[in-house]
């Protein structure tokens, strides 16, 4: 195995550990877990979570993001760097949309959904009525309607003080322009 294998497996290792150690600690750990989750450890850290930890809460949900987020990049860097792609590398991001419509449709669509999603949440947060879960919104950005969210939370001033929507949200349209890219560039 390579020094780079065996930097993952123990950069893994201490995520999951120090994921469990900060549930114990009530959090406290939280910016290290951070670090473990950009240095390569999501994996552990998501492997951790679903383990001990799967009530999402505010308190956790950074971390859950970050992981998530940094674990389809590393993936998506993995699969590049294991010569996993094509021949020839293609920046046209807008390629897929322009030759698929049916993936231009799910696109707008979901953005639609997820904006409306926002500006409904922060409806009923004005009117102190039930609320959407933010485990709903995160989960409709991240399936394709980060734009939508973003432009809904910041339209509509909503969760704008919430880290892991002014942080999350971006993240999560980083992911889906490095899966975008990737899939421009498997050479399938």
């Amino acid at each position: 195995m390579s020094k780079t294998g065996y930097y993952f497996i123990i950069i893994n290792v201490l995520g999951f550990l120090l994921y469990l150690i900060n549930l114990k600690t009530k959090n406290k750990l939280n910016p290290v877990v951070t670090l473990i989750a950009m240095a390569g450890g999501s994996a552990g850290i998501l492997l951790s979570v679903l383990c001990f930890d799967r009530k999402a809460e505010k308190e956790n949900m950074m971390i859950r993001v970050l992981a998530i987020c940094m674990l389809v990049i590393y993936a998506v860097a993995i699969l590049m760097l294991k010569g996993h792609r094509a021949d020839t590398i293609t920046y046209s991001i807008w390629k897929p949309f322009m030759e698929n419509k049916w993936l231009l449709i799910y696109f707008a669509a979901i953005n639609l959904v997820t904006f409306t999603a926002f500006a409904l949440d922060k409806f009923k947060a004005v009117k102190n009525k039930s609320r959407i879960k933010i485990v709903t919104l995160l989960g409709l950005s991240f399936i394709g309607g980060s734009v939508g969210g973003f432009i809904s939370m910041h339209l509509f001033h909503h969760k704008t003080k919430k880290n892991y929507f002014t942080v999350g949200l971006p993240l999560i349209m980083l992911t889906q322009i490095a899966v975008i890219f990737y899939i421009l560039n498997a050479g399938w």
